[in-house]
């Protein structure tokens, strides 16, 4: 799996982890087109994956990832932000064209 997790995301998973789960849980991260922002996720926390989720491991979290996710998050850095304008997870994909308006 070629993504990038960063500090802050890291730490964010594993406190929802830790308020949701026990020591065996993991995030299922799914991922989807989220239009001109990128990607948009549905996440939670979860004892154990899906029929078809993939187990990746990352700095001691376990992420529960479906097939379509796998595929998008190549090449992404995903990125934790807590601002007045965004909180949550941010998906930095260097694939993705920017939209601009005709």
């Amino acid at each position: 799996m070629n993504f990038t997790l960063t500090p802050a995301a890291t730490k964010f998973i594993r406190t929802m982890i830790r308020a949701d789960g026990d020591a065996s849980s993991g995030f299922r991260l799914a991922v989807s087109p989220g239009g001109c922002s990128g990607l948009a996720a549905d996440i939670s926390v979860r004892r154990e994956p899906a029929a078809g989720e993939a187990v990746v491991e990352r700095d001691g979290v376990k992420l529960f990832l479906p097939a379509e996710s796998r595929i998008l998050l190549d090449g992404v850095t995903i990125d934790f932000a807590d601002t007045p304008a965004q909180t949550g997870l941010v998906f930095t994909d260097p694939k993705q064209v920017s939209c601009t308006s005709h």
